[in-house]
Parts: C-alpha cells; sequence; structure tokens
C-alpha cells in the first residue's frame, strides 16, 4: 500500500533518516501529499488496460462474439536522487553554532534542494533529455488528457475550465497544481461563487486552499530558482491529479526502494569536513489512461468580470 512519507516517518527507526523524512515532508507541499509505494528490485512492471473486450446481450442457443481486451505492458524504473553535505571542521571552530546545528542546516539546504528536483521531474521530467531522471506529466499526458483553456477570463467560465479538467480525470482529481499566480486567480473565483475553504496541516502548518474536496498547491520552484509550472505569454498550465492508494489503482503514485535514505559518514579522509549523505531511490508510477489531467493556456491576466 502506498503511504506518504509523513507516515513513513512515523514508523523510521533510525534517527537520521527519519528526520531528514520529515524534512522532505516540511519543505514540500507535493511530498506531503504524494503516495509513494515501496517496491523490491530496481523497476515496477504492471499492465495497462487500453481496450475492454466487447460484451453483449445474446438469444437462446445463441453463441457470443468473442472479443479480447488490450492490455499494454509498462514498466516504470527506479531512479537515483540525492547529494552529499559537508560541513568544513574549519566552521565547527570558528562558528558560535555547533557542528550539530551547522550540519542540520546543510542536510535541510540539501533536502530542499532534492524534493525540488524530484517535484520539478515530476512534472517535466524528459528522459530524453536527461537519461538519469523519468518522464514526468506533461510527457505522459497526451490526446484526451490535455484541454486547452476556452472562453473568456471570467469567473464563471474558469469554473466551468475547471470542471471540464475534473472531469477528465477517473473519479475526479484529489489534488490541483498551478504556479502560484493562478492559485491567486483560483481563489478570486472561488471567493465569486463559494464553496472553497482553507486548510491547515496539522503536520506542517501550511495552509492549503480547497473546493470541492480538491487541494489546489503551488509546487513551488526548482533549487535554481525557475517557477517549476511557470508563466509563459502570461499564461501557464494546471494539472490535476488522482492519488493512486497502490498496485493497481487508478492514479499517480511515487515508487521507491528504501524510501529516504541518510548516512553520516563521519569526517572524510580525503578533506577535513564532516559529510551526510542523502540518497532516494525513487520513480513515479501514473496508473490508468485518466490518472491525471492538463489544462493548457490557463490567463492570469485581470479578469474581464
Amino acid at each position: 500500500m502506498a503511504v506518504t512519507l509523513a507516515q513513513v516517518a512515523l514508523t523510521e527507526t533510525n534517527p537520521l533518516s527519519r528526520g531528514v523524512t520529515e524534512m522532505f515532508v516540511q519543505e514540500s507541499a507535493v511530498f506531503e501529499s504524494i503516495p509513494i509505494e515501496p517496491i523490491a528490485g530496481n523497476a515496477y512492471s504492471y499492465e495497462e488496460e487500453t481496450v475492454l473486450p466487447g460484451t453483449a446481450f445474446r438469444t437462446v442457443n445463441e453463441a457470443y462474439i468473442e472479443s479480447t481486451g488490450v492490455v499494454n505492458p509498462r514498466t516504470e524504473r527506479l531512479t537515483i536522487l540525492g547529494g552529499d553535505a559537508d560541513v568544513d571542521r574549519f566552521l565547527e571552530t570558528t562558528s558560535s553554532g555547533s557542528v550539530a546545528d551547522l550540519r542540520t542546516q546543510q542536510t535541510r539546504m540539501k533536502v530542499k534542494s532534492a524534493q525540488s528536483t524530484y517535484t520539478d521531474a515530476l512534472f517535466n521530467g524528459d528522459e530524453e533529455v536527461n537519461a538519469k531522471s523519468f518522464d514526468g506529466l506533461r510527457k505522459r499526458l497526451r490526446g484526451k488528457q490535455v484541454a486547452q483553456f476556452a472562453g473568456t477570463n471570467t469567473n464563471a467560465n474558469v469554473i466551468e475550465q475547471l470542471d471540464a479538467l475534473f472531469s477528465l480525470v477517473d473519479g475526479g482529481p484529489d489534488v490541483v497544481f498551478a504556479n502560484k499566480r493562478i492559485l491567486g486567480r483560483l481563489k478570486s473565483a472561488f471567493r465569486a461563487v463559494g464553496g472553497a475553504e482553507y486548510i491547515r496541516s496539522e503536520i506542517t502548518g501550511r495552509t492549503t486552499v480547497q473546493w470541492n474536496g480538491v487541494s489546489f498547491v503551488d509546487p513551488g520552484k526548482h533549487w535554481s530558482n525557475r517557477e517549476i509550472l511557470p508563466i509563459t505569454d502570461n499564461a501557464a498550465e494546471v494539472y490535476a491529479v488522482k492519488w493512486a492508494s497502490g498496485f493497481g489503482d487508478v492514479g499517480v503514485m511515487g515508487i521507491s526502494n528504501g524510501g529516504v535514505q541518510a548516512y553520516d559518514l563521519g569526517e572524510l579522509q580525503e578533506k577535513p569536513a564532516y559529510r551526510t549523505r542523502i540518497e532516494f531511490y525513487c520513480g513515479v508510477a501514473v496508473q490508468g489512461g485518466q490518472a491525471a489531467a492538463r489544462l493548457t493556456g490557463f490567463p492570469v491576466n485581470t479578469p474581464t468580470s
């Protein structure tokens, strides 16, 4: 069963790994909710139903017409994400803080970077550009799972466009991801039509707007300071995502072998510094043809009414 990193942290026995896992949740609105399925080996193989077999009514003594469904095999491989956080011994001597405080600071900064790298790949990843990464939702969502914003930028039409986007996701989405400027535009529409509420996380203290039970989240910035879902030509993309609860369930989920791993390597031989290593053997699985949908061309300009 897929679980969030917040749930993983509750049962993690290694104090360092538990602390780093909690940092992932604290630093990322995506990791606060994305379910991650533990797998064995270095890849997850499954079969995706694409065409159902036919069925029909029949009369007495009439034979059925045989038909077979179409199933496509899919394989999602794990990638290796991580980095080393070093603190020079000179800083231990000259800093007013303890070496533990300095290492914690560097470790948190490394976690901020790692979570943004994964989140960026979740949306923008392209194995043809970076073979070490994985394909993200922008590349995976095609055809009927991509809609173009149509009509005027009125509050009523914004809600209609959201409803149309939601209809492309099997059972409706759990979360919508959008740039913070888009979220501001959506909040304006929600205030006009009603039905929105603000939920404060007991785990992180983060406040999230919900509308009709769906959370709206900004995935934030990549560590290089660029927006993960940028504004281009005064418009942006909006992603509606259904989370999967595990193998075979329609939806999106992370996959991992070993979860978030953190190691205290102590003082290095090659240089006078203390090193903490963080690694995450990770990937993403998009199960089912309607696990998520993408809306392009969402305007960020002032509404027309």
